[in-house]
């Protein structure tokens, strides 16, 4: 039994490397504990949001599933930072928990060249420091060209409540209790993480009168570029705000020693997430505030529990009542499922080559939760990224990868490879300094060419994303020639918009450049309607146009670096008058570029100038750019 590519595990990781694989036309095998928990939503019922909206539709654009899947399960939709500029806006998905996996286990179970099976694995065929395949818990033996995990959060799992432990995964289901061990006597640098989930209400228990209800957005939205958005809003499902109360804060101190990070257990390594706290770490680190915004969530149509969103915890059962019926609304609310703390190994970042391939073990490809991060959408693109490279590592071809100023996806996958991590790594928008560039309005336009290169978008979506650029460029240039002058009529209407009279004669370009001014409002001296898709870029591109022009030249900036090589077989103890932190990190990450030397924290500019100093001198006949 053998197969060029095994996944192992069914999350959002696995799905999107095991469907990357076989879409390339490389058999897989997809392993999971439980094929009932593929692409199981264990926390929040959404899909999306800040900075993570962008990655699902980077995904979608790329050929991934993400994007479609969520449209199909969403029970509400909204556009966040409508009130900002289009750097931030992202939409984020209500998604129905029940038909969410649903649906992607049908993307799974239709897609050619690949197979799934129910197993645990127990170790790694590990031949001459590459990996050859998979021993499951029974001994089987499984051989393979490319191994990719996707463990999630079930590498030795253990739940966390009050003054309790149990090695189980987070439905209660076997975690993988060897794997990790085993990485570590492959030489991997092992870390414990930790993070959790907050209680779920019956929804017939909630007094609603006492919440603010949170509608989606009034406008049809889809993650997904070939998803046209129909759906009716009135039907969608609201969310609900509350927030806590001084007696939910004098509960929490009171017994903050019954939590089991704060002092309920004894032996927690495990770092939380700094971006998702839990509500004792809020109480604690933020005492100034008087509250904290809580959100009740609906997670399925085909059942009432509604999530307790910003209210996670690991305090024993009888607190967490007491806390829950401290808030207004839930005086009397039935808890359906309590709130729990998860901890789990992870490996250390730094040791992943920038395509997910591991230093280590050659072939052996890492992506989710396992590499330190948190999140659906984070691990979703990090599997899509794993499963394009372990196909052209088959194939010996070069690796696909993203730079910052392309998607965060490169940023994510940067990040964790340059920098590492402390505690699970979020994506946030202020962590891509180009984040105008990376907006969720034209992740086609960035990276659905990558998309057809590796054979994830098909002819037909290719097509449409020619015609779409052929669109904007057409409706660009009629702009740019089309002149009106400060005829009466003009002024008139200029007036109606509340724009100030034309002094000389102007192409609709330029006017477009007035904040007050949309396309729209041009279309009757452009003589023709343009369509909403290509009128929202062609409004940005105008009226951002010096900024974005300016964060493009800072990027070139940038690309230059990742042009200048480092080789694989560099010395850094041989280069003099490096600091020695800077030597000790150099040495760790080993960056493939001077642009991701100078990334790595403790690496200071003074010493990326002695490196391109030594680079030039050294290895100037191989690196002539340098």
């Amino acid at each position: 039994m053998k197969y060029e590519v095994i996944v192992v595990g069914g999350g959002h990781a696995g799905c999107e490397a095991s469907l990357a694989s076989a879409k390339m036309g490389h058999s897989t095998l997809l392993l999971t504990g439980n094929i009932q928990n593929i692409a199981d939503m264990p926390c929040n019922p959404s899909i999306g949001g800040s900075a993570k909206g962008i990655v699902v539709r980077e995904i979608d654009a790329l050929g991934g599933a993400m994007g479609m899947v969520a449209d199909k399960a969403q029970i509400q939709m909204k556009m966040l930072n409508t009130t900002k500029g289009p750097a931030v806006q992202a939409l984020r998905a209500q998604a129905d928990k029940i038909t969410y996996p649903k649906e992607m286990l049908k993307q799974l179970q239709t897609q050619k060249n690949l197979e799934i099976k129910e197993a645990m694995v127990e170790d790694l065929i590990v031949e001459e420091q590459k990996v050859c395949g998979v021993i499951l818990e029974d001994g089987t033996k499984i051989e393979s060209e490319v191994v990719i995990l996707t463990t999630g959060t079930y590498l030795k799992s253990d739940i966390l409540v009050g003054d309790t432990r149990h090695r189980e995964g987070p439905h209660g289901e076997k975690p993988s209790n060897y794997l990790s061990e085993k990485l570590k006597d492959l030489g991997f640098k092992i870390i414990r993480l930790k993070t959790g989930t907050p209680q779920r209400i019956a929804r017939n228990s909630v007094d609603f009168t006492q919440t603010k209800e949170e509608k989606g957005s009034e406008e049809c939205y889809a993650f997904s570029f070939d998803t046209k958005p129909n759906y009716d809003i009135a039907s969608q499902k609201p969310c609900y705000l509350i927030y806590t109360t001084p007696k939910t804060h004098e509960i929490i101190k009171q017994n903050l020693s019954k939590s089991s990070m704060y002092g309920g257990l004894d032996d927690i390594e495990g770092v939380g997430p700094r971006y998702c706290p839990s509500i004792e770490d809020k109480i604690v680190r933020f005492a100034d505030k008087e509250r904290h915004q809580l959100f009740l969530e609906p997670e399925s149509l085909f059942y009432d529990d509604m999530y307790l969103q910003g209210f996670s915890t690991s305090m024993p059962h009888d607190i967490q009542e007491q806390m829950v019926h401290s808030l207004p609304g839930l005086e009397h609310a039935e808890i359906t499922k309590y709130a729990y703390a998860i901890e789990y190994d992870a490996i250390y970042p730094t040791q992943l080559k920038q395509n997910l391939e591991t230093k280590i073990i050659e072939n052996l490809f890492t992506a989710g939760q396992i590499n330190g991060t948190s999140g659906y959408e984070e691990a979703a693109c990090q599997g899509l990224m794993a499963g394009i490279n372990a196909c052209l590592k088959i194939e010996q071809k070069e690796p696909f990868i993203l730079k910052r100023n392309e998607a965060y996806i490169g940023v994510l996958i940067d990040d964790l490879v340059t920098k590492g991590v402390r505690d699970p790594y979020r994506l946030l928008t202020s962590r891509a300094e180009y984040r105008l560039l990376l907006r969720h309005d034209n992740a086609d336009l960035r990276l659905r060419e990558y998309g057809y290169k590796y054979h994830l978008i098909n002819d037909q979506q290719y097509q449409y994303l020619q015609e779409k650029k052929k669109k904007i460029e057409s409706a660009l240039n009629d702009l740019k020639i089309t002149m009106i002058t400060p005829k009466k009529e003009v002024s008139a209407y200029l007036e109606k918009l509340e724009t100030a009279p034309l002094r000389d004669r102007i192409t609709l370009y330029d006017l477009l450049k007035r904040p007050e001014i949309k396309l729209a409002d041009l279309e009757c001296f452009l003589g023709y309607e343009v369509e909403e898709e290509i009128r929202k870029q062609i409004e940005i591109y105008i009226k951002y146009e010096g900024y974005i022009q300016k964060a493009n030249k800072e990027a070139e900036k940038l690309n230059h670096l990742e042009n200048k090589k480092i080789p694989e077989n560099i010395n850094y103890d041989q280069i003099k008058n490096l600091a020695s932190e800077a030597r000790q990190k150099l040495k760790e990450v080993c960056p493939t570029t001077v642009a991701q030397a100078s990334r790595i924290s403790g690496v200071n500019p003074a010493d990326i100038a002695i490196l391109l100093v030594y680079l030039k001198r050294e290895y100037n006949h191989e690196h002539r750019g340098i």
